[in-house]
């Protein structure tokens, strides 16, 4: 599995940890980058996995508020915990992590929901992030207008 991949994996690893003890990102992400150096079994938390955690926790808000608007007939708390935390990581990386092309962020989060979820998963994640790919111009806009 390449860096950036598994990267992706312990950032959604995280995000899902978090919203399971109803924790902050950061206080999860502390926490493992704390376990990572105290036992030398466990990897170290990389680079690229910080910055998408980091990234996430500046937009959660936003980004909540976009899969509430946009999962047709799913409400955020109602749907499945897996494929809530890709879509928000794929979100984020999609909306704002300018180094990621598009199509890798959605494969990405695809593979997530495959390794992670149930066998409809990797059609919502798709389809959730596909139209936020679309009308991507639009929302980084008016996210713009917010901050």
């Amino acid at each position: 599995m390449a860096a950036r991949s598994k990267a992706r994996k312990r950032a959604f690893q995280i995000l899902f940890e978090a919203d399971q003890r109803g924790a902050s990102v950061q206080e999860v992400l502390a926490d493992w980058v704390r376990h990572a150096r105290s036992d030398d079994r466990q990897p170290p938390v990389s680079e690229f996995t910080m910055q998408l955690v980091e990234g996430y926790a500046q937009h959660v808000a936003r980004i909540d508020e976009l899969i509430a608007t946009y999962a047709v007939d799913w409400e955020l708390d109602r749907m499945p915990v897996a494929d809530r935390n890709i879509v928000r990581l794929g979100a984020y990386e999609l909306l704002w992590e300018d180094g990621t092309p598009d199509a890798v962020a959605i494969d990405e989060a695809v593979q997530l929901a495959k390794e992670f979820s149930t066998d409809e998963s990797p059609t919502f994640v798709n389809g959730l992030l596909a139209r936020f790919k679309d009308l991507k111009p639009r929302l980084r806009r008016d996210a713009g207008a917010d901050a």
